[in-house]
């Protein structure tokens, strides 16, 4: 520890349960400072010690997070995705102070990996989109050692802290009366969702079936939608929300895809059914004159779906890196960091249907090599053996200085991210 000048890491929201309190523990054990600003109940229920509560209203917000940074010489700041509102303006006031930001969120390459970037994430990523950085990077690299074992992991821990967290919000909102919540529907309202899906799990295994098997030995591409509450559509994409994304793609399918070809949409894995996405996707194929050869599949393996298709059609989701492990074509709509000329279809998505450019895979290769040893820590949030690992590899991260973790060429940079500190009440 001697040659690691002690730091004050200060945390703020982090993944719904005891991953940020874990940490924060293992780096007092290591001999820095580890603060925390709860901003509502969530975030009380999941960091059991110390911290302080910011119980006032948005346009405040900065303030208080500039007090608080310089009274107790904060050094770093860990946020758990940096489009949040109150994550946002503390990033931008953190920059004024010189302070090095960290920022967590699910890996770019999933599963078994968390993303730990500095200064900021998938749009906001400084990552280049330069192909030779890569390849040069990479030849720096130790040689690959193969593919880890899986990192166990359970739906009912995802579940137990995703409630946990939503009830204490929900319970300590009178203590919190100004917080509002960055997601788009409320914590009863989609716990109500929740429930019915889980009643209506098994007429869903089997209407996915009969989807599975009708498409399944057919050519098809595939279009994994995405939350609408996640930033990536609402931020990073030029939709602002999943249902213009669909409207599009089925609209190009339909005027340029090859006769004789389908179009797969997959529902995400985590869309609790606020939206009726099969009879929205069926009634833009309708319009569209292509009803016959647009299929939407609930629940099924999306590895099994992917491995099978012609090519996948994605915003930006993580599916994107999923196909590109397979070697399958795979073309971005919005923002990546894998949106990288070569590794993915660099021409329009009219031209994708008919002629999809396949992933040059040593590209692919190099870029995956270097995201995972400067973006990614291994370890998953759902298992105590993931958590451990998560903990472990992060603390290391954490220590290092920004010039080990990641050096970004001046001209093959990518924009530099902007920051709009909002005065106001954020919805």
């Amino acid at each position: 520890m001697a040659d690691v000048p002690t730091k004050t890491f200060l945390f703020l929201q982090g993944p719904h349960g005891p991953y940020f309190a874990m940490l924060a523990d293992a780096l007092r054990a290591r001999g820095h400072h580890a603060l925390r600003i709860n901003i509502n109940g969530g975030d009380k229920i999941d960091w059991p010690g110390e911290a302080a509560d910011y119980r006032g209203t948005f346009r405040n917000w900065p303030l208080f997070f500039d007090d608080f940074v310089v009274n107790h010489g904060v050094t770093d700041l860990i946020l758990y995705g940096d489009c949040r509102p109150y994550h946002a303006s503390a990033h931008g006031m953190a920059r004024l102070r010189g302070l090095r930001v960290h920022v967590m969120e699910e890996g770019y390459i999933r599963p078994d990996f968390l993303t730990l970037q500095d200064d900021g994430v998938n749009g906001n990523s400084t990552l280049p989109l330069d192909p030779q950085w890569y390849l040069a990077e990479a030849e720096r690299l130790p040689p690959y050692m193969g593919d880890l074992p899986p990192v166990p992991s359970t739906f009912q821990a995802r579940a137990r802290n995703t409630m946990r967290n939503g009830l204490a919000s929900a319970l300590m909102r009178p203590y919190f009366p100004y917080y509002k919540t960055h997601r788009p529907h409320s914590f009863l309202l989609e716990s109500v969702a929740w429930c019915y899906k889980l009643l209506t799990r098994q007429s869903e295994t089997h209407r996915s079936l009969a989807v599975w098997e009708a498409v399944k030995d057919k050519p098809y591409f595939t279009l994994p939608l995405q939350l609408n509450s996640d930033y990536q559509i609402r931020v990073h994409s030029p939709f602002g929300n999943m249902r213009a994304a669909l409207r599009f793609v089925i609209k190009s399918f339909a005027q340029h895809a090859p006769e004789g070809v389908s179009l797969l949409v997959k529902r995400h894995p985590l869309d609790p059914g606020l939206v009726a996405w099969r009879r929205l996707t069926h009634r833009i194929a309708a319009h569209y004159g292509i009803a016959d050869r647009v299929f939407y599949l609930p629940d099924w393996d999306i590895a099994e779906v992917v491995s099978k298709s012609l090519g996948v059609v994605t915003v930006n989701s993580t599916v994107g890196t999923l196909a590109l492990n397979s070697g399958k074509p795979v073309v971005v709509l919005g923002h990546a960091v894998y949106k990288v000329p070569g590794v993915v279809h660099h021409s329009s998505l009219d031209d994708f249907w008919a002629a999809p450019r396949q992933p040059d895979l040593t590209l692919y290769s190099a870029f995956r090599r270097v995201l995972i040893d400067r973006c990614l820590i291994r370890g998953g949030l759902l298992s105590e053996e993931g958590l451990e690992l998560l903990v472990a590899n992060a603390v290391e991260r954490l220590e290092k200085d920004p010039s080990e973790v990641l050096t970004l060429p001046r001209p093959a940079r990518r924009r530099q991210r902007q920051i709009k500190i909002v005065h106001g009440d954020a919805a």
